[in-house]
């Protein structure tokens, strides 16, 4: 079937080939109007971009003016940029517009692609936004490619780390905005958390582009952005439930010292429900009820404080803190502490000071973030391998763009040796090879620690090598570009060197940026700017004699796309190049792949030491081990989106209805609506339907209208009448509701009740949707073993998440109601917060664990809070003058970071 397969495209090609070649008459349209908007001068190209805005704005579609678009870009580049895009990169333009990836090899100029799309989509006056992978390559490409955008008249924005609300939202107002994921994420959510409309930055989602999307929409996906901020203050819960443990016996619970669990015995469970139900602390009758999911997840933390951790072993106690001791060292950890309410747990136990847990605020994957672009597209060298996903996920089709000049790389055979000490001998010996023929070498390792290693075992050698591991954009990005040159050996990790081409004798525009820097005669600067590029001409003649830029793989990842990635930094531009990956048995996926069977087969074969197996079988086995592993990592991925979609369908009708709530000057509809449904839905419950009036719960009644709407009623004497019906009571409880809050209103002026009104609704709503996010956690956290009752736990998820939203809802109409009939309002009316309380934002590197917003965050000191330090006479190069300073407050010593980030930091 297979050789039918290749057969068939061979006559009719590829689907992927035939998509190409549809572009292909609007490519020659393009080319045909080059000659004339060659002619045209700068003034008259421009006003082609007014020219095709008037067309969008008058009902034409993009795909409409895509030829004409493109023809001004390509025209436009030439003179701002002095490139010219090529007839592929007008392809991958299209491909873009369409919604799809478009993945490009290295080196065949993705940044310059982009332009074509972004100009075009731009011309409708919504804002397009490029998503790139770190600050550094934000800023790059604003500035570089923003030439272009200017000199056609459109407006360019940058969103990095630092920007206050006015900077970034005068950077969203702009024509096109390039930014992070990180960052537009962030700003997604803040957004969510603001109290008017005008304090907003963003202004929708019209069209983005994701450069590096595999990295982007595949690698960070596997964790949520969040906001995290203090707790209320449950000091109290905590006590309480701390109380119930020492009363409860060896039989009420079951302990498993190895695995660090503890749960409770059906006894126990009896007990608890019990002691809970006479702390006024369970809802409903069974401590497994969906109400009760924080207050069973806080007493499992209690149990596990008393019965798992031991005082002076796992932590200890000392200025009236619980200090965590360090496992392996025996260190204590200040400053490190247990999530989940665990530390507070300890806290409770020791009788110290309870400090407020950090609570989700808002958090979003970039799953969900990036499906709410009404069009999204993304580019990449490496793509194909997880095309499954990226349809499933995004409903985006991955399109091979063909490379300007055929490749002319040479990718051996995998070597496989049987130990890692043989493979890096295996490695040096062709390192040194390279750096004596003056052939450029990168080599690919899949760790910091094992590039290190390599960089430790090239040091003995003494041969002269650079090494990357992603941990400075800026930096890196120059050792990239000069990784060409010859003999030059280049050691990075799977995340180093993305959006900086290596180019054959080194990068020149980098070169000229480094060197320019300290010279300021212009004859000077054009002098040495000859000089270099003469230099770079000969120095890439020597690299193409070498053999053009060798790679070498220490070991094959787990995803083909890595791999792929690396190789694909050889050959760029139809460049010669060679790539190869030595294995060992000892590495990762190999011990994965059953390596034993595998070891006990090359022995047999006589494979002596320091000899590899070379074979394409070995390969393709490989091969299939690596795509049994994606599909593995893919499932986990869609398993954790199916949960998240539950939540971000109550989170996109909490913040659609907060945005409509936020454009109302007058929300007293609202508010009455909700009243009212809180006087009728407590008249229905103590009054049933088709019972006699001595049936009727009155006095139970009053009760909790005295509670909900703040008025005592007469309710038993409306009882006592004659012939008087549940609907009768109910209107005449819903008239003296209106009539008290008509009363509130004469009292403080209409202008001034619609102010509290619109803080008191926005306000309760956040804090219920803060507490619910809280429970749906815990929720999640123990729906898994309903399994084990043959239930599926995604659909008990989804319905137990929906009983709890239709709580939620409940309890905001008896918050806001019981508010506002008790309002007072003493001075002027509470006003809105005028920004985001203080809040953290997280998005945790998937590999390394570090929260990669943790230090960059944090802006620098004003000038008036450095006339506030010296005035209080604080010395910012002496401690002992700052006093007691909030860990949440700027360092004194003028870093700019916070002074838990900074000298308030633990060891």
């Amino acid at each position: 079937m297979a050789g039918l397969g290749s057969l068939a495209r061979k006559f009719f090609g590829s689907a992927n080939d035939r998509r190409v070649k549809g572009y292909r008459p609007r490519v020659a349209e393009v080319n045909a109007l080059e000659p004339e908007y060659a002619s045209l001068t700068d003034d008259q190209l421009r006003a082609k971009t007014e020219e095709l805005k008037r067309r969008v704005a008058d009902g034409a579609s993009v795909d409409d003016i895509l030829v004409e678009a493109f023809a001004v870009v390509r025209e436009g580049a030439k003179r701002a940029l002095g490139m010219r895009h090529f007839d592929v990169q007008l392809i991958g333009g299209m491909v873009l517009n369409d919604g799809s990836i478009a993945e490009m090899k290295t080196g065949e100029g993705k940044t310059l692609v982009a332009t074509l799309p972004v100009y075009l989509n731009a011309l409708a006056g919504k804002g397009v936004h490029v998503v790139t992978v770190n600050d550094y390559l934000a800023k790059r490409d604003s500035e570089w490619m923003g030439r272009l955008y200017r000199f056609l008249g459109l407006s360019v924005g940058v969103i990095v780390h630092g920007l206050d609300d006015d900077q970034r939202r005068a950077a969203y107002a702009c024509d096109i905005t390039y930014g992070t994921n990180n960052e537009y994420g962030f700003d997604y959510l803040r957004d969510n958390m603001k109290y008017d409309l005008a304090q907003m930055v963003q202004r929708g989602h019209h069209y983005g582009i994701v450069d590096e999307v595999d990295s982007i929409l595949i690698d960070e996906a596997r964790t949520p952005l969040i906001i995290s901020g203090p707790l209320d203050d449950r000091s109290e819960l905590y006590n309480t439930i701390d109380k119930f443990i020492p009363n409860l016996l060896a039989e009420d619970y079951e302990i498993d010292e190895k695995q660090r669990t503890a749960s409770f015995t059906e006894a126990g469970n009896e007990k608890l429900e019990q002691l809970l139900t006479e702390a006024g602390l369970l809802k409903g009758e069974s401590l497994y009820d969906v109400e009760n999911v924080t207050v069973v997840h806080h007493v499992n933390q209690a149990l596990r404080a008393h019965r798992l951790f031991q005082r002076d072993k796992d932590y200890i106690v000392k200025s009236d803190e619980v200090i965590i001791i360090d496992e392996f060292t025996g260190r204590m950890m200040p400053g490190r502490r247990y999530s989940e309410g665990l530390h507070q747990a300890l806290e409770a136990k020791e009788h110290v000071q309870i400090q407020p847990e950090n609570q989700t605020l808002a958090s979003i994957t970039f799953q969900n973030y990036f499906r709410m672009y009404d069009k999204l597209a993304g580019m990449t060298g490496t793509a194909q391998t997880e095309a499954s996903e990226f349809l499933d996920i995004y409903g985006l089709d991955v399109v091979e763009i063909p490379t300007n000049v055929p490749v002319s790389r040479i990718d051996d055979d995998d070597e496989v040796y049987r130990s890692a000490a043989e493979k890096y001998k295996a490695i040096i010996r062709v390192i040194r090879d390279c750096s004596e023929r003056g052939q450029p070498v990168l080599v690919g390792t899949t760790s910091i620690e094992k590039s290190e290693l390599l960089s430790e075992f090239l040091k003995k050698e003494k041969v002269p090598h650079q090494v990357l591991n992603a941990r400075y954009h800026e930096q890196e990005a120059y050792i990239v570009s000069q990784a060409g040159v010859p003999g030059a050996v280049t050691i990075a990790t799977n995340m180093a060197g993305r959006g900086t081409d290596i180019q054959l004798g080194g990068n020149l525009d980098m070169r000229l940026e480094h060197e320019l820097a300290g010279i300021e005669d212009e004859t000077a600067r054009a002098r040495r700017t000859e000089e270099v590029k003469a230099e770079i001409a000969v120095l890439k003649q020597k690299a193409l004699a070498a053999g053009g830029l060798y790679v070498i793989g220490t070991e094959r990842h787990e995803s083909r796309r890595i791999d792929n990635q690396l190789r694909g930094r050889s050959g760029r531009q139809g460049d010669p190049g060679h790539s190869h990956f030595f294995l060992s048995l000892q590495d990762d996926l190999m011990r994965i792949f059953g390596s034993e069977r595998m070891d006990g087969m090359l022995q047999k074969l006589g494979l002596k030491e320091d000899e590899a197996i070379v074979h394409p079988w070995i390969n393709r086995a490989l091969e299939k081990a690596q795509q049994k592993v994606e599909a593995r990592n893919f499932d986990i991925r869609k398993n954790l989106l199916k949960y998240d979609d539950v939540m971000n369908d109550q989170r996109k009708v909490i913040f659609d209805q907060r945005v409509e709530l936020m454009g109302e000057a007058d929300v007293s509809t609202t508010v009455d609506g909700m009243r009212q449904e809180v006087i009728s839905d407590l008249v229905a419950k103590h009054i049933p339907e088709r019972a006699y009036p001595e049936q009727w719960d009155s006095k139970g009644l009053r009760e909790a209208l005295q509670q909900a709407i703040n008025l005592d009623l007469p309710i038993e004497e409306w009882a006592a009448e004659d012939g008087i019906a549940d609907a009768e009571v109910r209107e005449r409880v819903l008239k003296a509701g209106d009539e008290a809050a008509a009363q509130r209103t004469s009292r403080f002026s209409p202008e001034v009740m619609r102010q509290v009104e619109k803080a008191v609704l926005l306000q309760t709503l956040d804090h219920l949707w803060r507490e619910h996010l809280v429970t749906l956690d815990h929720l999640r956290q123990v729906i898994g073993f309903r399994g084990y009752a043959q239930r599926d736990p995604l659909n008990e998820y989804k319905t137990e998440a929906f009983e709890l939203f239709e709580a939620m809802l409940q309890s905001l109409r008896e918050a806001v109601t019981a508010q506002m009939m008790r309002v007072e309002i003493m001075q002027s009316p509470p006003l809105m917060p005028t920004d985001v309380e203080d809040v953290e934002p997280i998005h945790l590197d998937p590999v390394t664990g570090g929260n990669e917003l943790d230090e960059a965050f944090y802006s620098s000191f004003t000038p008036s809070q450095q006339q506030g330090f010296e005035a209080a006479g604080v010395d910012p190069n002496d401690p002992t003058t700052w006093g007691k300073i909030q860990r949440n407050a700027l360092c004194p010593c003028g870093s700019g970071k916070k002074f838990k980030h900074c000298h308030g930091r633990f060891a």
